[in-house]
């Protein structure tokens, strides 16, 4: 596996809270149907530590990490 960064469009809100809406991966959109959770956390597969996004694409669960500004995804 291997960290790759993403474009990531999401809604911040007034407090700061951030909801990712699509990832942009590959040049292909990946329209997010539903923000599952979110927590801090580290990334075990490929290193990296801040705000993991449990969220569902195409009604398949993964994960959308962001860190330091950026986001990334754990590429298999």
């Amino acid at each position: 596996m291997k960290k790759t960064y993403v474009k990531v469009l999401a809604e911040i809100d007034e407090n700061g809270k951030k909801t990712p809406k699509t990832v942009v991966f590959k040049d292909k959109v990946y329209d997010i149907d539903r923000v599952i959770d979110m927590k801090p956390c580290a990334s075990m597969k490929v290193g990296g530590v801040g705000e993991r996004y449990s969220v569902r694409i195409n009604g398949v669960n993964t994960y959308i990490f962001y860190e330091q500004g950026k986001w990334f995804v754990e590429e298999k």
